[in-house]
């Protein structure tokens, strides 16, 4: 039924635009964004970082990269808490590495990348996630991010979804994109609460971020693709592998 609708849409707004009316996608684009809030496939996890322990995770105090939800569930444990969340929080080299960007507990253990190159982490611009010591969220581009010493973590990945309440200007985020996949991001809510989703079935760029527009946010962050997962209990997704660099997690 719903793709029936979206299909006559697609041609009211051909036909408006001949008429000069609208410009392209506007009539399609106003459904998507009164639709999306609730019955897209997307599981969604908001956290209040004045409220919740939020953090981001690489490696164990021995330097072992923690790698999947299994290790981070036993890491976590070993300091007598409890995972009720996690996803991979953004890309990684060959060698399981933060691409870009990663700061953990004030400490910078990879360096920003402003560099420019092939794939979605460099499409621009690109972005970081960051959580102040003062457990305040942001997501700004590379270019606009500054540590003045009060950063406890972030992570940069690639590319922005929302910038400033609008959609990626790239055109890998048009409307009608078959570029389909798993995908998780995050973003910044109007009451600076965090909201972390991933699509359950593939899905382009365009909707992902429309996604995120809709729910209000200014800012939001692609993570990762096909190799998303999220670990919560809460809502039945316990699966515990995974083959990750960074991992973003809440425990309690």
């Amino acid at each position: 039924m719903k793709s029936w609708l979206t299909i006559i849409l697609l041609i009211v707004d051909v036909l408006l635009i001949a008429f000069g009316i609208y410009g392209t996608g506007k009539v399609l684009q106003l459904y998507r964004q009164s639709v999306y809030s609730e019955t897209e496939p997307i599981l969604s996890y908001v956290v209040h970082p004045k409220k919740q322990k939020l953090q981001l995770f690489w490696k164990d105090e021995n330097g072992q990269i923690l790698g999947n939800f299994d290790n981070l569930i036993q890491h976590v444990e070993s300091k007598n808490e409890t995972l009720i969340f996690a996803t991979n929080g953004g890309m990684y080299d060959k060698n399981m590495a933060p691409q870009g960007l990663y700061i953990e507990n004030h400490k910078t253990l990879k360096p920003i990348d402003l560099r420019k190159g092939k794939g979605n982490f460099y499409y621009q611009p690109n972005g970081v996630f960051y959580l102040t010591d003062t457990q305040t969220p942001g997501i700004c581009s590379s270019k606009e991010f500054k540590n003045t010493g009060n950063i406890q973590f972030a992570t940069q990945s690639g590319p922005m979804l929302v910038i400033n309440g609008k959609i990626h200007p790239s055109k890998a985020f048009r409307p009608q994109s078959n570029s389909l996949n798993i995908r998780n991001g995050v973003g910044i809510l109007p009451d600076n609460s965090v909201l972390f989703a991933m699509s359950t079935r593939p899905i382009n760029f365009y909707d992902f971020a429309m996604y995120f527009k809709a729910k209000g946010c200014k800012n939001a962050l692609y993570l990762d693709g096909a190799i998303s997962k999220t670990y919560l209990p809460q809502k039945h997704y316990t699966e515990t592998g995974g083959y990750f660099g960074v991992m973003i997690g809440v425990t309690q």
